[in-house]
């Protein structure tokens, strides 16, 4: 929690410079979360709607979702003769992100809503810092609850990787490879099930009956990122026992998985689940005429770097060569560079 946030600011390395992917990902999802919305408005006909969007981390992406709701709310109001209701919108991520660029994107976003909808103060707009692996709301306060690509992070590094001092389970990589033991595997299966089944826990307890809530989760070619650290451990800029020693907190669970699970707590129903894949291209848009290799990693290095930082205590020219050799394995390869993301809406049982 201390070290995981995406790089502020708006400098070329930044979160909010490098996550056109994640963008394409909030808007295919955009259907979805209107059909939750509307559903809400018809069956519980709240006068004050209260929302929360869980991993909003920085950047533009974070009001996008925000600026959805209040456009489907109020259309849709309107389309059923009603009052639109008041919208308490929460937006949640871990305590070191960067909330403030957030918050000076609210008077532009502000601006945009009553010139595109005549829509002024009738919603309210706040951040609750805190892990969304526990409560953050109180009971029964929300209607809907909305995560993109946020729930694949875990709460921790799995335990277990460390067999005793020294002696590591997953040499060489940094996450789940294709060389890793089945007890690696194993661990991080183990972590995925506690943390979505107390995520689902928390949110029973604060969401009201038939609130809704959705989420979609998505998959880094970590691969290309732990090549490059051990090229770097054979040229003597990093020590290999620090990246035996360094696990991604991350886990890409299958769609049977999260049925499994959602299932298994047993306060919510599944009401919609698709599979799309994307095309992992990311940048920022000014930059397309970089390599793809280039792009696609400045947008891992956005996500990563403070993790990366913690750990190995690189300087800011080491740094900079650890992503440039992940740029040139990104190029290298051959293969279309997509990910699979699962998009999933729930309803809490009445």
């Amino acid at each position: 929690m201390q070290v995981f946030h995406m790089n502020k600011g708006a400098g070329k390395t930044s979160y909010a410079r490098n996550s056109l992917t994640q963008r394409k990902i909030i808007s295919i999802n955009s259907s979805m979360v209107e059909s939750a919305i509307v559903a809400i408005l018809c069956e519980i006909e709240p006068t004050s709607m209260g929302v929360a969007d869980l991993g909003c981390s920085s950047g533009p992406n974070s009001l996008i979702v925000v600026s959805q709701i209040v456009h489907i709310v109020q259309a849709a109001s309107h389309r059923m003769g009603r009052v639109v209701p008041e919208l308490r919108v929460s937006l949640n991520d871990l305590p070191d992100n960067d909330f403030n660029y957030v918050f000076q994107s609210l008077p532009e976003l502000y601006k945009k809503l009553k010139q595109d909808c005549g829509i002024e103060g009738n919603y309210y707009i706040w951040g609750v810092p805190g892990s969304f692996y526990g409560r953050l709301f109180p009971s029964h306060s929300l209607h809907f609850v909305h995560s993109s690509t946020s729930l694949h992070w875990l709460s921790k590094v799995p335990s277990g990787l460390e067999l005793s001092v020294g002696i590591h389970l997953n040499k060489e990589n940094i996450y789940i490879a294709k060389n890793s033991s089945p007890g690696v595997v194993k661990a991080y299966q183990q972590q995925f099930h506690e943390d979505f089944s107390l995520f689902l826990r928390s949110r029973a307890k604060e969401v009201i009956a038939k609130g809704r809530r959705g989420a979609d989760e998505d998959f880094y070619h970590w691969e290309f990122l732990a090549h490059a650290l051990m090229s770097m451990a054979i040229d003597g800029l990093v020590e290999k026992e620090s990246i035996d020693s360094f696990n991604i907190p991350y886990y890409a669970p299958s769609i049977e998985e999260v049925q499994d699970e959602v299932e298994k707590e047993g306060s919510f129903v599944i009401s919609c689940v698709e599979v799309f894949e994307i095309e992992y291209d990311d940048g920022d848009s000014s930059d397309l005429k970089e390599s793809r290799g280039t792009r696609v990693t400045k947008s891992i290095r956005a996500v990563v770097e403070p993790m990366i930082e913690s750990h190995f205590h690189l300087g800011e020219e080491t740094m900079d060569e650890l992503f440039m050799r992940c740029a040139k394995i990104v190029n290298d390869d051959k293969n279309r560079f997509q990910f699979t993301s699962l998009l999933i809406s729930v309803v809490r049982k009445g």
